[in-house]
């Protein structure tokens, strides 16, 4: 890859907090157009795109104008764009927001099965049970610094006792917030 800028957002996705979509097409257009963007033959952009719609059951409003969608549905469209060229690295802002338990586990499957083929996914949340079941490395970043890298077992240690991330979370920023600081080191 080098230095060769196209070939390296090839290969990256996006997903923002903030689903944009073009409310004056369909979700299934909107689709095409993406897969268009990248490149992807009609026989590639078909298989995944229909991969995808399944998945994320999708099918039951795909064809609607997206100006109708629910955040759900726009998150739901917005993630299958961004991974019908099969990226080898997702960007994903608060993945979960606005979609229903079993989409949220779709969506966990998703990251859990791009990681496992040595995809990199750097997600940003503050659903700190998704960052618990889905991450292997976690950053607490705290008024603008990171406070804490590591697996969660070595926030765990250096926390010296068996927390959920959410305690080991509260404990570090409430520490902070009174003028002490303990920093995990990263």
């Amino acid at each position: 890859m080098g230095r060769d800028g196209r070939r390296a957002k090839a290969q990256m996705a996006y997903v923002p907090d903030q689903p944009f979509l073009y409310e004056k097409l369909t979700g299934r257009e909107f689709l095409d157009f993406v897969g268009r963007m990248y490149g992807l033959s009609a026989a590639t952009l078909k298989a995944r795109a229909g991969s995808l719609i399944e998945r994320l059951e999708m099918s039951s409003f795909l064809d609607q104008l997206t100006e109708s969608y629910s955040h759900g549905m726009k998150q739901r469209t917005v993630l299958a764009a961004a991974l019908l060229h099969d990226p080898k690295l997702l960007v994903i802002d608060e993945p979960m927001v606005g979609l229903d338990p079993r989409t949220v586990r779709t969506v966990k499957e998703i990251m859990w099965e791009m990681i496992a083929r040595g995809c990199t996914v750097f997600m940003s949340t503050h659903t700190l049970e998704v960052a618990e079941a889905v991450a292997d490395r976690i950053g607490i970043i705290h008024r603008g610094r990171l406070t804490a890298c590591g697996s969660l077992q070595e926030l765990r240690v250096h926390a010296s006792r068996d927390e959920s991330l959410e305690d080991i979370f509260l404990r570090l920023t409430a520490e902070q917030g009174n003028g002490q600081t303990e920093t995990i080191p990263a």
